[in-house]
């Protein structure tokens, strides 16, 4: 088992925790390292989730995973928000509490999406001190991940890998790497994805995110709805070669399939780190995108157009 990493431990193999498989959890209590939840499902419920959450914590370790701190908005950070995000982490003994960069609103609205950031100096400055003020408040390990993204600023003055190095070093916090996104961004925007892997902090990795992608034909969409393509587990094997380890867990949030069907799918992460003999370092060239699933083979580029980002997908889970 790897070394702790920034004081946060390695967990294994987790799962996104879903309602879905809420009765399955409660029922077969299955042989999962760890959960992870989305934090708004549950910061302001106090119904059938939250009691489920409770009993689901008191057998596994929990990571909170948030889409509304908008980070990188202009408006001021909530502190209201905040506080309820620590009050669920001291509740649930949270391991860590992650988020995005990202913004997600403005002027108190909130698009329910991850938005992208330009990432200039003046932009890094911004974020980290938002992240200090976050840290200080939550008093809890604070992580921030690398979100997909569809559109680049003219405006941007180095690469993303460079900006949250960068960030992560001023700030102090840890990273979480998704996988997926990376190689999501890599095709949208015309880089290496490898590159990306080899030149971020790999010592301040604490998780890893995996997912599937939509394949729109001219672009990709993080859309968590189906299972890892090679593509990203070969760079998933990369990362985890640079790292050491690191917490790893699946995310399905669209057609969900049933739960021993995702906990199979996170762990065939062993399966790509268990010969490290078969290492990467001669991988070079970006994978092309079109080693998709048959059923999006199947989709037209018109029926793919339309398709939510996994932030849409959110909803409170008030009973």
């Amino acid at each position: 088992m790897p070394e702790p990493r920034l004081g946060h431990p390695h967990l294994g193999m987790g799962v996104g925790l879903r309602s879905a498989h809420y009765p399955h959890i409660l029922q077969e209590q299955p042989d999962v390292d760890w959960f992870e939840i989305i934090s708004e499902n549950y910061m302001d419920s106090q119904g059938r989730p939250r009691y489920v959450l409770e009993q689901i914590a008191e057998r596994y370790p929990i990571v909170m995973h948030g889409v509304s701190l908008s980070i990188g908005s202009t408006d001021p950070l909530n502190h209201e928000y905040l506080h309820r995000l620590k009050s669920l982490a001291e509740s649930i003994d949270a391991q860590w509490i992650s988020d995005h960069l990202c913004w997600t609103g403005v002027a108190g609205r909130n698009t329910h999406d991850l938005l992208p950031v330009p990432l200039t100096e003046a932009t890094l400055r911004y974020v980290v001190e938002r992240i200090r003020i976050v840290q200080d408040v939550l008093e809890r390990p604070f992580v921030l991940e690398n979100p997909s993204s569809y559109v680049t600023f003219a405006c941007s003055e180095m690469p993303e890998w460079e900006f949250i190095t960068r960030m992560a070093e001023e700030a102090d916090c840890g990273l979480l790497l998704d996988v997926n996104n990376v190689y999501v961004s890599s095709v949208n925007h015309d880089f290496d994805p490898v590159e990306y892997i080899e030149n971020v902090p790999h010592e301040r990795i604490v998780q890893c995110h995996l997912a599937g992608h939509t394949n729109c034909g001219t672009h990709l969409i993080d859309t968590h709805d189906g299972q890892v393509i090679d593509p990203v587990w070969d760079l998933y094997r990369r990362a985890h070669q640079l790292t050491g380890g690191m917490s790893t867990l699946l995310e399905w949030d669209a057609r969900i399939p049933a739960f021993p069907v995702v906990h199979a799918e996170v762990l065939k992460a062993k399966q790509y780190i268990s010969d490290e003999s078969d290492a990467l370092d001669g991988m070079t060239e970006r994978h092309a995108p079109d080693q998709t699933r048959p059923e999006q083979k199947a989709d037209s580029l018109v029926a793919q157009t339309v398709v939510p980002h996994p932030a849409v997908l959110v909803e409170t889970e008030v009973e």
